[in-house]
């Protein structure tokens, strides 16, 4: 039978997690009190039972202890039973704007601000998180991102995309994304915002595409952010980063920036250790 402990930041999308792990056919339980996780399992795992893939959500509440789940998963574990542990997280910046869109109170900074209740909850999930065997940052994935992620792990078997890379571009007007780990300025190129058959269009659009990509220096300055990209991207994994935010930024985030995002998102495709998503922050 296979196991899967879920769990994470609140507001890092365990909720999601799980529907997406349900309708993959995994038995799921949720926010099960935590004296009656053991004996879920014999249940589970008695003889004749025809449940083959169980996920139980555990988060961080008021009531409990979280060191007290901790105790029950290592004693699961003594007894024989199995698990891998997915922690879904996402940046402080994403959770915060997360919780204002629902309005809805921090479980452990009821009565205080959420910022508080994000720090003391990374505190706590500290140890489960060093411990988990997949970290999976949300911030900048769609819901079809984030199933193609977990169908690939807990449905396909095959091997986890330990790092998620984000593809961003954005106009530096609007100021430069704060989750952004690399940021590059592709204000040199050309700008097509000056060509009047070009001004209303976008860099999704081909005759955009064209005009950028029809200079030198965009096939030199791609050729060295890919080597440099590839370059780096092993040792990311090698150290444990789970998600890389690559911004591309020209004047208003419509036409270069656009274009060099998508490139790039091209060229990293079927790349191999490293799962990919693109997303155009300023893009009317």
């Amino acid at each position: 039978m296979r196991f899967v402990v879920v769990t994470g930041m609140s507001g890092g999308g365990k909720a999601t997690a799980i529907k997406i792990l349900e309708d993959a056919g995994y038995y799921c339980v949720d926010n099960l009190p935590v004296r009656l996780i053991g004996k879920f399992m014999e249940l589970v795992n008695q003889p004749g039972s025809n449940v083959s893939r169980v996920c139980l959500g555990l988060d961080v509440r008021a009531d409990q202890p979280f060191v007290y789940v901790e105790e029950v998963l290592e004693e699961l574990r003594s007894r024989g039973y199995d698990y891998e542990i997915l922690f879904m997280e996402a940046s402080d910046e994403t959770l915060v704007k997360r919780y204002k869109e629902t309005r809805r109170a921090h479980p452990v900074a009821p009565g205080g601000r959420v910022e508080e209740g994000i720090a003391r909850e990374r505190e706590i999930l500290r140890q489960i998180r060093s411990a988990a065997d997949y970290v999976i940052d949300t911030s900048n994935l769609l819901v079809r991102e984030l199933r193609e992620q977990l169908f690939r792990i807990f449905v396909e078997d095959r091997e986890y995309d330990s790092l998620m890379i984000s593809i961003m571009s954005f106009g530096f007007k609007n100021g430069i994304p704060a989750d952004a780990d690399l940021v590059f300025d592709v204000r040199f190129l050309p700008n097509p915002y000056y060509v009047e058959k070009l001004k209303h269009l976008t860099g999704n659009d081909p005759e955009v595409r064209e005009f950028v990509n029809s200079y030198p220096q965009t096939g030199e300055f791609m050729d060295k952010l890919l080597d440099m990209v590839r370059f780096l991207i092993p040792h990311y994994v090698e150290e444990g980063k789970n998600s890389l935010v690559i911004a591309i930024g020209c004047t208003g985030g419509q036409h270069r920036s656009v274009t060099m995002a998508n490139r790039l998102y091209e060229a990293l495709q079927g790349g191999g250790s490293y799962g990919l998503s693109l997303h155009h922050r300023d893009l009317r």
